[in-house]
């Protein structure tokens, strides 16, 4: 099973995202972010990419321009995530193949997104934007659209969130801060995984 949860790792050494990598996805959880600000992240996506090849898709955070685009893809990344919406981001990701997921807060955002060819919508803040903001903007979404809330939202609050039709979550800090361990992150994933499984809608 594939859950909608991407763990973003920020701040995440070369030397430890393996273990880190693995203990995700044991723990249920096969999305992996490595933001583009932490130490050294496109070695980190390339260890993930070929460490847990068929396990995991792994791609970047905060990419902020086409050439990242290309430099996450050429180190093994299949995934594009940015905190905002660049159609210039969004068009190299899909003309490289690989997925993309811009942050948006504003319908005009989601839409320029999605006729960019985004795979889905990061609604980032997520606690600025509340559960009645991506409300009102999923109204008007095409149906199918897939959105992530991403920023504020934990497993104390996954209900609140798929009530209103929330596709999914993206995890940081709650699940991985540069000070914790592999078993840490384990621990703090298998909480997600049991809440998430809880109140994810049937079907």
């Amino acid at each position: 099973m594939s859950r909608e949860i991407i763990a973003i790792l920020r701040g995440v050494q070369p030397d430890e995202v393996l273990e880190i990598g693995r203990a995700l996805v044991d723990a249920g959880i096969d999305r992996i972010e490595v933001p583009l600000n932490s130490p050294d992240p496109l070695t980190s996506i390339e260890r993930l990419a070929s460490g847990l090849e068929g396990q995991a898709t792994v791609g970047a955070g905060t990419v902020l321009t086409p050439e990242q685009v290309t430099a996450v893809h050429d180190a093994g990344g299949t995934i594009i995530v940015s905190p905002d919406c660049n159609p210039a981001v969004i068009d190299r990701t899909k003309a490289l193949n690989i997925l993309s997921y811009p942050g948006v807060a504003t319908p005009t955002e989601c839409f320029t997104a999605l006729r960019h060819g985004a795979d889905g919508l990061k609604f980032f803040p997520a606690f600025l934007i509340g559960t009645k903001g991506l409300s009102a903007i999923s109204a008007v979404l095409p149906q199918g659209t897939k959105t992530y809330a991403v920023g504020g939202v934990g497993p104390d609050n996954f209900a609140e969130w798929f009530a209103v039709g929330v596709s999914g979550f993206g995890l940081g800090t709650g699940i991985y801060k540069p000070d914790f361990s592999a078993n840490d992150v384990a621990e703090r994933a298998r909480t997600i995984v049991a809440a998430y499984d809880r109140d994810v809608p049937a079907g």
